[in-house]
């Protein structure tokens, strides 16, 4: 008797063990999440009060008449710059003028294709600028040459005193000395 009970209640554990691995089984007891479908979920246009309060009540299944259909919100979208007449764009017909005019692309500036390389330009020399500071761990040498103060100031007065022109001599610049590959790190 005590050797049957104990093969039910294995029998039974193994039988739940296996139910519970089922899909179908987790679904239909609850254990199993169901999302939404995202492309059911629809944006629902605003509520508002209506201008006067004699409207009837909507009729159960008939169309809102605030929300536009989906062919409507894509013909918005694409024409949004519809209110004006057409515009003449130069070097195209009639036909192309309407279409770049109900496109919002009539008023273009015709040197666009400068300013974004002028900027595309400025963008790269910053990044430059960037990856040589990252990678060589250092300031870049200024631009221009150093003149000397000293031997400067020492050639102006030999200058005025022998009673020549300033912009007579050679101007001493310093003389930077190359670095060494590892100098100021450690």
């Amino acid at each position: 008797m005590r050797f049957g009970i104990s093969i039910a209640i294995g029998a039974l554990m193994v039988g739940s063990a296996g139910f519970s691995g089922c899909s179908q089984t987790r679904e239909a007891l609850g254990l199993e999440k169901q999302a939404p479908d995202e492309f059911q979920v629809l944006a629902r246009a605003p509520l508002s009060l209506p201008p006067n309060y004699t409207l009837r009540p909507p009729q159960p299944g008939a169309a809102r008449p605030q929300e536009l259909s989906a062919r409507d919100q894509a013909a918005a979208a694409i024409f949004a710059n519809t209110e004006g007449g057409v515009v003449a764009v130069e070097g195209a017909s009639g036909g192309e003028s309407a279409l770049l005019q109900n496109a919002g692309a009539a008023g273009v500036d015709p040197n666009i294709r400068q300013l974004v390389d002028t900027e595309t330009k400025e963008d790269m020399e910053q990044d430059e600028q960037f990856i040589d500071r990252l990678v060589f761990w250092r300031d870049p040498a200024p631009a221009g040459t150093v003149i000397d103060p000293l031997a400067e100031t020492r050639r102006l007065q030999e200058n005025a005193a022998l009673g020549r022109s300033v912009t007579e001599g050679d101007t001493p610049v310093v003389i930077r000395k190359k670095r060494a590959l590892l100098e100021g790190i450690f």
